[in-house]
């Protein structure tokens, strides 16, 4: 008998220990309703990839309920200072790009990617360099060439200090030439310039300007990729053309700085399963977006190492204004 109750005795003890020593606290999020800033304007490519992820989870349940908020302007700076000034309750999420790293190096602004809490990278996108139907050119070798003849005079479109302007100075630099860069606020903007015929060339996405290229409204001169995109074949790679260039736009996520772990893990879980959403990629892939799915961990690996290779390259073509 007294066996039995020392037993009993243990057994009450290991269950009052479990119920007062979680292993893991749950998230703490007070808001029914999350934002996510996108800092771009509603419609372009960028906005319609987060929109399909944020679709996503919420089909899934996401809780909170997580509602996309655009606050567009000056290439990206209006959200985030936005976005950097709000509470680590886990009731604002930010979606970034390089755009952070680019701002702060030609110094738009005072902060970047380590103001916030990293949460996941999502998505590549490559760019490509496109052009109004009218110019005399067809390719990157016959731009190039046509940008020699005439240094600082082809207009490029592009948002200052962001990277849809930062990918025209990376083949000033590796060509030897110079453009004249038009600014901006977003990839619809641009796409209706180059349409209108305002400007020359400028830097376009698959997945804004698929339709275009295909039905010949616009030229695509070449694509920064390793290798052709099967959705535009014929368009060449700029490696094929001469130029070493593999870029992309990387899409992730953060939250306010000091966020807790918690609330990062509860959002990353999230993220992970609309990144694996047979739906979401699928239609990814039809914009010419490949899912590059990282959690809290890798995005911070990923700033981090990208802030460093980013900013030889800025400060070696010259447009590194940043204080440090």
């Amino acid at each position: 008998m007294q066996f039995k109750k020392t037993l009993l005795a243990a057994a009450a003890a290991v269950g009052l220990l479990a119920v007062s020593a979680p292993a893991h606290a749950a998230a703490d999020i007070s808001c029914r309703t999350a934002k996510l800033i996108v800092p771009w304007g509603a419609g372009g490519g960028t906005d319609v990839i987060f929109r399909t992820f944020v679709e996503s989870a919420n089909k899934a349940g996401a809780n909170p309920e997580i509602q996309v908020v655009n606050i567009s302007g000056q290439g990206g700076n209006k959200g985030a200072k936005e976005a950097v000034k709000a509470k680590a309750d886990g009731c604002t999420l930010f979606a970034i790009h390089q755009s952070a790293l680019t701002s702060y190096f030609t110094g738009r602004v005072d902060f970047t990617w380590d103001a916030f809490e990293p949460l996941v990278m999502l998505t590549r996108t490559p760019a490509i360099f496109g052009a109004n139907p009218d110019v005399p050119y067809n390719t990157i070798a016959d731009l190039v060439a046509a940008a020699k003849a005439k240094p600082g005079e082809i207009s490029a479109g592009g948002t200052l200090g962001s990277t849809s302007q930062f990918v025209f100075l990376l083949l000033e630099d590796a060509a030897g030439i110079k453009f004249k860069h038009v600014s901006y606020d977003g990839t619809r903007e641009r796409m209706t310039a180059l349409l209108a015929k305002n400007i020359e060339v400028g830097e376009i996405n698959l997945a804004a300007a698929k339709k275009y290229i295909q039905t010949d409204e616009l030229k695509a001169l070449g694509i920064t990729t390793a290798a052709r995109n099967a959705e535009i074949p014929d368009v060449m790679t700029l490696k094929e053309q001469g130029y070493d260039m593999i870029y992309g736009t990387d899409r992730g996520l953060m939250l306010p700085k000091g966020t807790p772990a918690a609330i990062v893990d509860h959002y990353a879980a999230i993220f992970e399963k609309a990144a694996k959403d047979p739906a979401v990629v699928a239609s990814m892939e039809a914009k010419g977006t490949s899912i590059n799915f990282l959690g809290p961990k890798g995005a911070a690996g990923y700033w981090q190492d990208t802030f460093a290779r980013w900013k030889r390259i800025a400060q070696e073509v010259g447009i590194y204004k940043a204080g440090s």
